[in-house]
């Protein structure tokens, strides 16, 4: 029987982001979309949120939420955002999941 492979230490730290460090990500995420016209306009299109809203909004939770459901719907924007501020491709969706109240629930 082979033995499962046990966890290195950069892996652990891989599999945990404190809520903090999830708000400075979605922070990230926002500016990176402000910063370019077309996909911020599509982010208010789809979200229904105002100019105002960007930065009125920025500091609440949800808000930050949907900034990173809406990065997560396409492969590209994800590369794009993270190769722009040099995190782990698995970097947003961990933060949405690390935000308070935004996890994914468990059914079992």
């Amino acid at each position: 029987m082979i033995p499962a492979p046990r966890l290195k230490t950069f892996e652990v730290d891989f599999l945990f982001m404190t809520p903090e460090a999830a708000e400075v990500i979605s922070l990230q995420v926002l500016t990176w979309l402000v910063r370019n016209d077309n996909l911020c306009n599509i982010f208010l299109g789809a979200s229904g949120a105002s100019v105002d809203d960007l930065r009125t909004r920025a500091a609440d939770v949800d808000f930050q939420g949907s900034v990173l459901q809406f990065l997560l719907m396409d492969d590209q924007w994800v590369t794009g955002f993270c190769d722009d501020h040099g995190l782990d491709y698995h970097s947003p969706s961990m933060a949405l999941q690390s935000l308070p109240g935004q996890g994914t629930p468990h059914w079992t």
